[in-house]
């Protein structure tokens, strides 16, 4: 959707596609880092994202016994004119989006996705055969379609698969007492916890506990959970004592892998986690993918052409987007083997004052 809003702007004229029949979107809240308020603001909806959700700073790191130890500041320039980080019901930002999308008239098909794709390179087009039968013949293709994506598989069918890292993620929604006004860390435990404010009267509570990989009923989880949480204090146990069997309980393995440059082949580009899928201990997944969007029509704007454009695109992500993925691959593997919660949050920093630098 962002990439939809970004190339609508300068004119061109975009499709959406979405499998979903009904354009939902899953999980629970997002944490948003202060790089990716930059990007909203860019795209045109910081205001939005400020109001329906959370925005401040810093990120207030506990001990298991939930004493404050020190704060991890998440400065960003002050001409960026965003806070410097946030949070977010992916509901909510699908809305805020979604919205966009319909307010611009751009066409959404829902209920299908590619089934191949093939390049003409005489007429500069690809030709795209959908899941209803449909056909369509575009200048450009662009694949949003994660971390599984198909898009990715039809251009690159020897690309590297998802990996599992070693950790699985845990996440509920819960009540945001009136005092927790920014983002917390619990370390030093068996696993990492932490909290993020998504609106004036909610936060979302994550565990990254390391552990083989595993698929888990729902009926398993409530037991599994508290359990985990046993030997925490302060909010944390708060939080625990007031899970019940009927609290709804996400739980995902996470899965990342890194996939070589190029990101595009022909008229067919890669972004978000399509392209560099990550984990979110640096919370900027989202983030890196909406700036992708961004680069990728700044590159249209400037160039014209759309193989200089994907060139071009690739030159100004790749590293940035390779900062994230190797940052948080290396913070979970912190987290997994129980360095000090110093070595951990110390990465945490340089990557988020690297992400603060223009794109």
């Amino acid at each position: 959707m962002s990439a939809g809003i970004a190339l609508e702007r300068l004119g061109i004229e975009v499709e959406l596609v979405d499998i979903d029949p009904r354009w939902r979107v899953y999980g629970a809240g997002i944490t948003i880092a202060g790089a990716t308020l930059r990007a909203f603001k860019e795209l045109g909806i910081y205001e939005d994202v400020e109001r329906l959700g959370y925005v401040g700073h810093g990120i207030r790191v506990c001990s298991v016994a939930g004493e404050p130890l020190w704060e991890v500041p998440t400065p960003m320039p002050a001409e960026a004119g965003v806070a410097g980080c946030g949070g977010i019901m992916r509901p909510v930002l699908h809305q805020i989006l979604s919205a966009r999308i319909m307010d611009a008239g751009i066409p959404v098909r829902l209920g299908t996705s590619v089934i191949n794709l093939r390049q003409d390179p005489a007429r500069d087009t690809v030709d795209a055969l959908f899941t209803d039968g449909a056909t369509g013949r575009y200048d450009l293709v662009v694949g949003a379609d994660g971390i599984y994506s198909w898009t990715r598989r039809l251009i690159f069918p020897d690309a590297p698969r998802p990996e599992y890292t070693g950790q699985s993620v845990w996440r509920i929604l819960t009540d945001r007492p009136d005092h927790v006004d920014r983002r917390h860390y619990f370390l030093g435990g068996p696993a990492k916890v932490g909290f993020t404010p998504v609106s004036d009267s909610q936060m979302y509570l994550f565990v990254a506990e390391r552990t083989a990989r595993e698929i888990r009923e729902p009926g398993e989880l409530y037991e599994a959970f508290v359990k985990l949480l046993a030997g925490y204090g302060g909010m944390v146990a708060d939080i625990r004592d007031k899970v019940t069997p009927e609290t709804e309980i996400v739980f995902r393995p996470l899965e990342t892998f890194h996939l070589p440059a190029p990101w595009h082949a022909g008229r067919v580009a890669l972004i978000g986690d399509a392209a560099h899928p990550t984990t979110p201990q640096l919370a900027s997944g989202a983030g890196i993918a909406v700036e992708d969007a961004l680069v990728l029509a700044e590159e249209l704007a400037r160039d014209g052409t759309v193989p200089a454009a994907l060139d071009a695109f690739l030159r100004r992500r790749e590293a940035r987007c390779r900062l994230v993925v190797d940052s948080s691959i290396e913070i979970g593997r912190l987290e997994q083997v129980g360095a000090p919660p110093e070595q951990q949050t110390a990465v945490v920093e340089r990557a988020l004052a690297k992400l603060a630098e223009p794109i």
